[in-house]
């Protein structure tokens, strides 16, 4: 990117900041804070091997291809193949992956000044505001006005219209944040127009059927249209806009999450989740107390009640009434998970709005209950969901036993999932350190450069945490300063060695913040020291179905038969080994048995078993 360009993006970044502070609560002292995309980079690592392969696979892709169905729809001309899967030119969500595209490549533009992506941004873009001027009336898609008509008389019989048109308006704002793009910006403006002169026909009984949405695989299912308008309420300082948003705000899902009532079950788990990620910026943009305890309490009825060992969630409606709802996409009873372990469970797209719900929620809170599962979800939800020799993704990530990985095809088959995949890919350097004031937290360890503008220091992570179990943090400053460090404990960590240059400074305390309040000065070394070790997570209704971690890292027996131990739980944990460290491969021997384990993160085609069935009770 050309140096103008960014010094351009780092001013609209801080306005934007600006804004953000100003029609919401951003300004909360009591808030921890992310940091921008562009100031964590990731250092060589298997983590950011995973994020090249994302890149590539990006680049890959023929953004005339990407455009063609926007083209036809607007009556352009397209000679380009269109795309498969769910982009099909036939198939209700055509348009919803450029959305996604659109979001994940502008921020590798943002933190990489990528000349290549951000050409073809603009490209897209631009050909993109050709397509909505020849529609004429600010609308923009790649399926036809009429699926909203539809949607509005018989509140169902299309696939999802706004939730397509989300993805769309996501992508664009993302674009714009990102990397300055201004037709990005303009074109959202006349989306978003057009949905309001759509609403403002509507009268309230009809908006209500339109988006009530307690239906198996609910066609009339609106994606995150509230948290979108939120967001570009926090830009535009629009009353127009913050209407909007609150109009997809439905109070017979909002109300009842708010007075902590569990009415989960038997809803699409995609649908409401990322409704729920709309009422937290609803929180942010207006500080009403029922958007936070909503989240709140949603974030705690969904993993405890309705989640699996790696925080991942979706399965088997409890009243199957379609071929999906039989196995797939839906949360069931509360607590009652053993008998749900189809092929089908933890859809892709669900962990990955889990894990921005999970940071959404450490931001206002600074609970440490939040950083020990979101580091759980990203080890063995996130990074579990890509084949780390192709780049691949799945849409579901079963755990029974025996199970397999099943990958979309990545020129072929285009699903939600391997759009939020691409999405999620792009930033595996979010969320891994917070700010306040001269408050640093530390609730990641992953190879990172941190430039903490603020405060006029950097900060280096270096080492392998699942190889060597432990990780180094060095300071650099032209000045010394006090600053508070809050290095994160994780729960399975008991016994946490802390040293700041060379000398201990202390003992972690599992689940919580170890705190370094001192004068830092040039050079200034800490180093974290993990007590790894083996333990058993059964199943909330059923003891005898377990799963095996070590660390922070969920196992998956290397068979492809069921597995059936003969041990109870400290059986299995007294059997279990560290076989090869640094290629992280175990064993369990179980009573004249030898099982190979390996993280679920480096399965790949092989079969596996994470769930497994003991003989006796756990004791």
């Amino acid at each position: 990117m050309k140096s103008s360009n960014k010094i351009l993006l780092l001013l609209l970044s801080a306005l934007m900041a600006g804004n953000l502070s100003a029609k919401g609560i951003g300004d909360d002292k009591s808030r921890a804070l992310s940091f921008p995309v562009e100031d964590v980079v990731l250092q060589p690592s298997w983590v950011q091997q995973r994020e090249s392969l994302n890149i590539a696979w990006m680049k890959s892709l023929d953004a005339d291809r990407l455009l063609h169905n926007f083209r036809v729809n607007a009556g352009l001309p397209s000679s380009a193949e269109p795309l498969g899967g769910w982009e099909a030119p036939y198939i209700g969500l055509r348009g919803h992956f450029v959305g996604h595209y659109l979001s994940a490549a502008s921020s590798v533009v943002r933190k990489y000044g990528d000349s290549f992506l951000h050409d073809r941004l603009d490209y897209m873009v631009a050909e993109l505001a050709k397509c909505q001027s020849a529609l004429g009336d600010g609308y923009l898609s790649a399926f036809p006005a009429t699926d909203f008509d539809v949607l509005e008389k018989v509140f169902g019989g299309v696939w999802a219209p706004y939730y397509t048109y989300h993805k769309i308006m996501q992508g664009l704002l993302d674009v714009y944040r990102n990397t300055g793009n201004r037709q990005a910006y303009d074109i959202l403006l006349g989306m978003a127009d057009y949905v309001d002169r759509r609403m403002s026909r509507l009268d309230e009984a009809t908006i209500s059927k339109m988006l009530y949405t307690v239906q198996a695989n609910p066609s009339n299912e609106a994606g995150a249209m509230n948290e979108v308008l939120y967001e570009l309420y926090a830009i535009s300082h629009d009353e127009k806009h913050l209407k909007l948003a609150r109009i997809f705000d439905r109070d017979w899902f909002l109300r009842p999450l708010a007075a902590n009532e569990d009415i989960l079950s038997g809803l699409h788990a995609n649908t409401h989740l990322v409704l729920v990620n709309g009422f937290a910026e609803g929180y942010d943009r207006t500080g009403n107390p029922l958007y936070y305890d909503a989240v709140s309490n949603f974030w705690e009825m969904l993993l405890s009640a309705h989640a699996y060992v790696n925080g991942s969630s979706s399965g088997p409606r409890p009243n199957a009434t379609t071929p999906t709802s039989l196995t797939s996409e839906h949360w069931g009873l509360p607590g009652h998970l053993g008998n749900t372990l189809t092929r089908e469970i933890a859809e892709s797209c669900v962990s990955h709005n889990t894990q921005k719900l999970t940071a959404h929620l450490f931001t206002w809170t600074r609970n440490p209950k939040y950083a020990d599962a979101y580091m759980n979800t990203f080890y063995n939800a996130v990074m579990a969901l890509q084949n780390h020799e192709t780049g691949a993704c799945v849409y579901h990530l079963p755990l029974g036993s025996p199970r397999q990985k099943k990958y979309l095809d990545s020129q072929a088959d285009f699903k939600c999932c391997n759009g939020s995949s691409i999405e999620a890919f792009s930033l595996l350097n979010n969320n891994i350190y917070f700010h306040s004031g001269d408050t640093l937290w530390v609730n990641q360890y992953i190879p990172t450069l941190l430039n903490w503008k603020d405060r006029r220091v950097s900060l280096t992570q270096t080492g392998d945490l699942l190889r060597d179990h432990k990780a180094g943090i060095t300071l650099s400053m032209k000045k010394s300063s006090k600053l508070v460090l809050r290095l994160f404990i994780p729960s399975w960590s008991k016994q946490t060695a802390i040293f700041v240059n060379g000398e201990r400074a202390g003992t972690g305390t599992p689940g919580s913040f170890f705190t370094l309040q001192r004068k830092w000065s040039d050079g200034d070394r800490i180093e974290i020291r993990f007590d790894f070790g083996f333990r058993i997570e059964p199943m909330p209704d059923d003891d005898r179905t377990i799963a095996v971690f070590y660390g922070p890292m969920l196992l998956a027996f290397q068979s492809p038969d069921e597995i059936w131990l003969k041990g109870s739980a400290s059986d299995v944990v007294s059997g279990l080994k560290v076989t090869d460290a640094q290629n992280l491969v175990f064993s369990l021997d179980d009573g004249g048995t030898t099982y190979r384990l390996k993280p679920l993160f480096e399965v790949t085609d092989e079969p596996y078993s994470v769930y497994v069935r003991t003989r006796k009770l756990t004791e």
